[in-house]
Order: structure tokens, then C-alpha cells, then sequence
């Protein structure tokens, strides 16, 4: 096996500095690049790209580390990006620092645009030839998310049957409106390039079961494409939501400020009525709300960071 670290964009910075996008690449020893490009035998590990969502970090390590015990297994090109942006990464931020953008608002970018612009070009360029791609997300510091794949109503004939073999719990099919054409996977997508975004676990934390998962279900991509041979665990069977109209997803929202308490744990099925949890006010020691599930369902994100405002989201439960 061919095990390379390459530079996918290079941008020189102040006091003799650079900024560096790298990426991990591993190539069967047999192989010819040139020719598995053009039969489009490769498949890209992307994660990153908000610097506080740190869950594909551990699938990027653990990826590579299992395909490296059993290099003679690989027939493909994978092409692995832990850090899309390495600044936001070494500062906790979600954007880019210095600069207050959200880099998954800059695609597809522009080579003639200011500097963010230009990595940004430089990522989508480099994309090229790619067969599949998976952009890996966490929650937020304030949410906690079942794995799941998010998926855009006009790609979802495409994209739905390969989503079924990635061994995530849930696929979610949003309507055309819920997303920015400004995205990086929207942006793979309209060119012809499926990529699938996996949404998992909570920011700033590396969940290492759900990273597990995910790995699982990527070698069963790769065993899809032909870039994998040896035998693969079956994937799950992940729960569908073709929720075009947003009628399929109960909301959960904090009708007073106050502390959150939940009563129920991610991934639980609830009835309705059920008790999700409470807002309390420390000082009072008084119960301020009680959050209750407005219907039978399944409840896959709920709340982790227990301050809240009023209108907060505490939770999201798909109507079953």
C-alpha cells in the first residue's frame, strides 16, 4: 500500500507562516492512480470543516489505522481530510477565526476571491474524480444527535440507496428550502458527485461509538464501490424520514429560560405525554416547565447543554 500525506491547498501567511490543507491518501501498491481515477474507484473522508465539531476526528484515525492492518484488502483509492479547517480546529471555533466566516458558506469558492475563497476552490478542485464522499459533522455543544445522514430532496434518488448501506441510524430527507446551496455537499452534489452528510454525537467530544459505527459503515461503502475486499459487517437498517414538508419532526422548544433536566436519553422510543425533561430554576428550586412529547415517536436529538432561553431547542422526536 501507497501511504502519502499531500498538500490539497497552501496559502503563505504573516511572519514567514503558511496555512496548509493536507490529506491523507492510500493507494493499493498494484494500482495505477491515473487508471482508478478514471474508473472512479475513490471515495473521500471529510471532516473539519467547523473547527468544534471534532466527532470525524477519531473516524479519520481509526479509518486509516484499520486499513493500514489490512493493506492487502485495499483495491481503491481513500483519500482522508481531517482538518478542513485547521484554524478553526486549534481554536475551538466553529468558523474561521480572524475572519468570522462559516467556512460551509464559502462553496464552491473562487481562485480569483480573497483567501478563504481561493481554499475553498482549491478543495472543490481537488474533489474531482471523487466517486463518493462523506462530510463528516457533529451537534453543536448544545445538542446531542443520533447518527444520522441528511439528505436534500433533490438528491435523494441518487443518494437515499447509498445512505442505506452507512450503518447510521437515521436518514433524513429535508426539503429543497432547508438547504444552502453555499455548502460544501451541495455543492459536490450539483456537480455530479454524491456526498452524503453524516450528522452524529456532540460538539467539542469525540463519541467513539458512534465513530466506530460510521467506520463500520464506510468499509461497507468501500466494499460497495469495489475499493474494499474482505468481508464486511452487515449495516443496520436505519429509520427513513422523507420529511419534504418538515411535518415529520416534532420540535421541542424551552418555553421559559432556566435549567434543562432531561429525563430521557437520545435514541429512546416515547409515547405521547411522556416526560423529556425539565426546567428548573436553581435559585427558586422551583419546576418553572415540564417538556412533554407531543406525540408517539422517535426521539434522536435532545439537549446537552442544560442552560437554556426561552425558544431553545431541547429536542427533536420523529413522528412514528
Amino acid at each position: 500500500m501507497i501511504d502519502l500525506i499531500e498538500t490539497v491547498s497552501k496559502t503563505e501567511l504573516p511572519v514567514d507562516e503558511e496555512l496548509k490543507i493536507l490529506k491523507h491518501r492510500l493507494i493499493p501498491d498494484d494500482a495505477s492512480v491515473k487508471v482508478l481515477e478514471q474508473e472512479k474507484k475513490r471515495i473521500s473522508i471529510v471532516t473539519g470543516i467547523h473547527g468544534d465539531e471534532i466527532e470525524g476526528q477519531y473516524v479519520c484515525y481509526e479509518l486509516a489505522r484499520r486499513i493500514e492492518c489490512d493493506r492487502d484488502k485495499l483495491a481503491g483509492i481513500v483519500d482522508i481530510y481531517p482538518a478542513m479547517n485547521p484554524f478553526g480546529i486549534d481554536n475551538i471555533t466553529r468558523g474561521i477565526p480572524a475572519f468570522d466566516l462559516d467556512m460551509n458558506r464559502l462553496f464552491p469558492g473562487n481562485h480569483n476571491g480573497d483567501m478563504n475563497e481561493h481554499i475553498v476552490a482549491d478543495i472543490m478542485k481537488d474533489m474531482e474524480g471523487t466517486a463518493l464522499c462523506l462530510d463528516i459533522h457533529a451537534s453543536n455543544i448544545f445538542l446531542t444527535e443520533v447518527p444520522q445522514i441528511r439528505i436534500n430532496v433533490k438528491h435523494k434518488e441518487r443518494l437515499v440507496p447509498i445512505a442505506e448501506r452507512s450503518n447510521v441510524d437515521f436518514i433524513w430527507v429535508h426539503g429543497a428550502s432547508t438547504v444552502l446551496e453555499s455548502t460544501f455537499a451541495y455543492s459536490l452534489n450539483s456537480r455530479g458527485i454524491d456526498t452524503l452528510v453524516v450528522e452524529m454525537g456532540v460538539g467539542m467530544r469525540i463519541t467513539k461509538e458512534y465513530g466506530d459505527q460510521l467506520v463500520e459503515g464506510i468499509f461497507s461503502l468501500m466494499s460497495m464501490l469495489g475499493i474494499w475486499k474482505d468481508k464486511i459487517t452487515p449495516s443496520r437498517r436505519p429509520v427513513i424520514s422523507n420529511d419534504e414538508k418538515g411535518q415529520d419532526v416534532f420540535y421541542l422548544n424551552a418555553e421559559m429560560s432556566g435549567i434543562f433536566l432531561k429525563e430521557k436519553k437520545h435514541g429512546s422510543m416515547v409515547e405521547q405525554g411522556d416526560l423529556i425533561g425539565k426546567i428548573v430554576n436553581p435559585l427558586t428550586g422551583k419546576l418553572l416547565s415540564e417538556v412533554r412529547a407531543p406525540g408517539k415517536g422517535w426521539l434522536f436529538t435532545i439537549r446537552e447543554y442544560p442552560v437554556v432561553d426561552e425558544g431553545s431547542l431541547l429536542g427533536r422526536i420523529l413522528h412514528i
